[in-house]
């Protein structure tokens, strides 16, 4: 399978992301891609207000956009994330969606972890709006079982191994790291997660600045199941591609088999921890 990540610089825009988003998609399909995968919140990225506002349900235009786009260039899209509105919920959903060659979807993921911290003096607030998911997600590609994640749920390596034991040989990671966390751990975590669960990491990021003043790291890449990275994005809007040889992976995990050598009785969660 030859999969590619979009690296994009969003705004508050819909129109301008979106058009953004489908060029490069587009010269993804042309280069061969048959699976993309498009950043976190690429339709519209910015400030609260700005989700309030252009919110959208599950079969609203940006979803539908992105079954109508993967049905005509017949891949599998994993559109990045949008900010979801549900009904009877009052805050909104960060949400990952799989659409296949068909345009049905096969899979909906909302973000576990919400992205609530203070880095370099500057404090992020995703509760402020969204609300956490509670839902592990995995779907399919082609025979291929893929695991949905998005951004800050790289650093929870608890999540990856769930998908990686349900199967998923292929981990979608859309993303919008800070800079400043981005140059700290993004190249760390996103090989990390690839290694420990022998799997694929398709690490699709945002880049350069967005409302108010954030800025996001870029870097987005594709790693092997050993953690060496096959493609890296430059440091502009753009696409990579690699081909991902499942065969290369089947045998790094029957001569290192880390996962089959687990031992889960011996794994106990304490019943409260305190970090």
């Amino acid at each position: 399978m030859r999969a590619a990540a979009v690296q994009l610089n969003s705004n508050e825009d819909k129109d301008r992301n979106l058009a953004r988003a489908e060029r490069l998609i587009r010269a993804a399909a042309s280069d061969d891609a048959e699976l993309v995968v498009l950043p976190e919140k690429f339709n519209v990225l910015g400030r609260h207000d700005a989700y309030e506002a252009q919110a959208e349900p599950l079969d609203g235009p940006t979803v539908g956009w992105a079954r109508d786009l993967a049905r005509e260039l017949c891949i599998d899209l994993v559109a990045g994330s949008f900010v979801e509105r549900r009904e009877g919920h009052d805050k909104l959903a960060n949400t990952s969606v799989h659409v296949g060659p068909d345009g049905e979807l096969r899979g909906v993921y909302r973000k576990i972890h919400m992205f609530d911290v203070t880095v370099a003096g500057k404090a992020y607030r995703e509760s402020t709006s969204q609300e956490a998911g509670d839902e592990v997600v995995t779907s399919e590609a082609d025979g291929a079982r893929l695991g949905l994640t998005v951004c800050y749920d790289l650093r929870f390596p608890e999540l990856y191994r769930i998908l990686a034991v349900r199967g998923a040989r292929i981990l979608t990671v859309p993303a919008a790291f800070t800079k400043h966390t981005g140059k700290a751990h993004w190249d760390t975590l996103v090989r990390a997660r690839a290694i420990e669960n022998q799997a694929f990491v398709v690490a699709a990021g945002q880049i350069g600045t967005h409302p108010p003043d954030n800025e996001s790291f870029g870097a987005s890449q594709i790693v092997d199941p050993w953690g060496d990275v096959l493609a890296r994005a430059p440091g502009e809007e753009a696409f990579v591609a690699a081909e991902l040889d499942f065969a290369r992976q089947d045998a790094v995990r029957e001569s290192l088999p880390s996962l089959a050598n687990r031992v889960p009785s011996a794994y106990e969660w304490p019943e409260e921890m305190h970090a």
